[in-house]
């Protein structure tokens, strides 16, 4: 990766990013339309009626990086140019970044191809829906996604807290951790912690199961400001804070109970 290239490189991703939406008529990005707000005078805010989440498109993936740090800053170049982004553990110790979510894979080239012409990516590969785990949910069945909902999000534990805005500074922030496990599974979870509360339906905590989504009011002032995925036996994944690691705790745990707000399911 020419990591050089990358420092200098955003005045001509832009520019060319902004070639291939406009010079072609098309980006091929689907946008997502801003989530509405509910609200209701010092109570939490109320979800809307549910609608099952969208499903991604054609992303591509790129880079092969041995330390967390150096995806970290590609995923904020990239998200910088326009285009949503996230790390994740390919293998143990081995970390990649996926971007976009395309209409067809046509679309995907082009933009892979464009960055990769203005040096900000090197070799890639393109993820078709027909790769991500919930497009085999109608094979193997609901429990299926479920678990590799909760396999994904394990697969960050012990990871550093590197993302958020996204820089080495603020982290890779709690929803934003749900977000690239839900995307990593093919479904398009939006990206802060209140639009997530408000897209899923209510579920009482002990009828939680793996995969859903549990939520926090941790910040004075804030009805939902932190959120983590059931792992199953009382037990959830979450990015704590600036300056700690991906871990799992106990929603039994004094602090969680204190700040619970609720459960929320998408499947």
């Amino acid at each position: 990766m020419r990591t050089k290239a990358v420092r200098h490189i955003l005045p001509l991703l832009v520019l060319a990013l902004f070639i291939a939406a406009g010079c072609t008529g098309r980006s091929g990005v689907y946008h997502r339309t801003p989530a509405k707000t509910v609200k209701v005078k010092d109570k939490a805010p109320q979800p809307m009626a549910r609608k099952a989440l969208p499903r991604l498109g054609y992303a591509i993936q790129a880079g092969a990086f041995t330390k967390v740090e150096n995806a970290a800053r590609l995923t904020e170049t990239i998200q910088k140019g326009g285009l949503n982004a996230t790390y994740f553990v390919a293998q143990k110790g081995l970390y990649k970044v996926q971007f976009g979510n395309f209409s067809s894979k046509e679309d995907a080239r082009e933009h892979a191809e464009l960055l990769q012409a203005v040096g900000v990516i090197d070799a890639y590969y393109i993820v078709s829906p027909s790769e991500y785990t919930v497009a085999k949910k109608e094979q193997y069945g609901n429990v299926y996604l479920r678990d590799e909902l909760v396999k994904t999000a394990q697969s960050f534990i012990g990871v550093p807290y590197l993302w958020g805005g996204i820089s080495q500074e603020t982290g890779f922030d709690c929803s934003g951790l749900t977000m690239a496990v839900y995307q990593l599974n093919g479904l398009d979870l939006p990206r802060t912690s209140r639009e997530q509360f408000e897209a899923g339906i209510s579920i009482e905590q002990s009828l939680l199961l793996k995969g859903d989504l549990i939520f926090f009011s941790t910040v004075k002032g804030n009805n939902v400001s932190h959120v983590g995925i059931y792992a199953g036996e009382g037990r959830f994944i979450h990015s704590p804070r600036k300056g700690k690691k991906i871990r799992m705790d106990d929603l039994s745990g004094a602090y969680y109970r204190k700040h619970y707000v609720g459960g929320r399911s998408y499947l």
